[in-house]
């Protein structure tokens, strides 16, 4: 007696199955994460980014200028994701140059097929021009990183040894996360202090450098705790920090 039913709800299920597929659809390659397009349009462009995106959508002819500005977020955001990436832009600053060229040069290809005698739209205009400040934005923070993890280290090292202060990818691979496994920004500076003593001036200088502080023990919180939340962090590991001190009998004044 179920199957005419089963029978006259199977297009309504094959129709929800191609739109869900449709919502699951990632065009921006190298994208191994996590995050759907929708979010990282909203990262590197902004919430009209994303609605630039989706009005473009149904003006697609060929679908190349999109494969090439997809292809520029996806560039930026792989390196934005894979610090081993970024330690070796910042290493190369000819790889690095020669790697910006080739996101300008995509998003000129876009602006040439755009201009067809009419000019662009005033959505392609307008997204090329996010497209552009993206790349601005990539290029200023790759190119700045070196001299910023110099002058931490400079004030840093007044503090700790420098062997304690870590900017390498698999320092901050491995403090991205706690036992939660989620992953939002990868720390700019790990610290793990010899010391107690060494906290507070280690603190002091973070606030300098105007980093967040993200304090983390084992790494085995499930509040996630010890998760960075913005890339300008400091995560201090105090797992060196495993001495007990004598008990102390401190007298209570408010008896």
């Amino acid at each position: 007696m179920n199957a005419p039913l089963t029978e006259a709800l199977r297009p309504i299920e094959q129709a929800e199955a191609k739109a869900s597929s449709a919502q699951r659809l990632r065009e921006i390659p190298y994208n191994y994460t996590s995050f759907s397009d929708r979010e990282i349009v909203i990262r590197l462009l902004g919430e009209r980014g994303w609605s630039l995106v989706e009005r473009l959508r149904s003006q697609r002819r060929t679908g190349r200028s999109a494969r090439m500005l997809y292809e520029v977020l996806g560039d930026i955001w792989v390196v934005e994701r894979n610090p081993y990436l970024q330690d070796d832009l910042i290493d190369n600053p000819k790889r690095q140059g020669l790697l910006i060229e080739a996101l300008h040069h995509r998003l000129g290809e876009i602006e040439k097929r755009g201009e067809d005698g009419t000019g662009l739209s005033d959505d392609v205009a307008a997204l090329l021009e996010l497209a552009r400040r993206a790349v601005a934005r990539f290029e200023q923070q790759l190119s700045q990183a070196s001299s910023m993890r110099k002058r931490a280290l400079r004030l840093l090292a007044k503090h700790t040894a420098k062997d304690n202060i870590c900017f390498d990818a698999m320092s901050r691979v491995s403090h991205v996360t706690d036992a939660t496994d989620w992953r939002v920004e990868y720390p700019f500076v790990v610290l793990a202090p010899d010391s107690e003593a060494e906290v507070a001036a280690l603190v002091k200088a973070c606030i300098d450098l105007d980093l967040t502080i993200i304090p983390r023990g084992g790494g085995t919180g499930y509040t996630g705790g010890a998760i960075p939340l913005h890339p300008m962090s400091a995560v201090i590991n105090t797992e060196k920090l495993e001495q007990l001190g004598e008990v102390q009998l401190v007298a209570n004044y408010l008896a």
